[in-house]
């Protein structure tokens, strides 16, 4: 009995790494789409002049916020 306890722990202990693998990889995920959404918004309200001024077209903000979200 003592065997199946210990072999049962094993297993739980497995799944729950990997389930706080799962927790923490939508963390991130999470976090990188804050901070994509964040930079698409300040970018986009900038006028077009603005963006100009910065060396940016508008159809460039997606791109932009993208890598801001997902490049370290």
């Amino acid at each position: 009995m003592a065997h199946a306890t210990a072999i049962s722990s094993k297993a739980h202990s497995g799944f729950g790494a990997r389930f706080a693998g799962f927790v923490e990889m939508l963390q991130a995920r999470h976090a990188r789409r804050k901070v994509y959404k964040q930079t698409y918004a300040e970018l986009a309200a900038l006028s077009n002049r603005d963006l100009a001024d910065l060396g940016l077209a508008r159809s460039e903000i997606s791109r932009i916020a993208w890598q801001a979200a997902n490049e370290n």
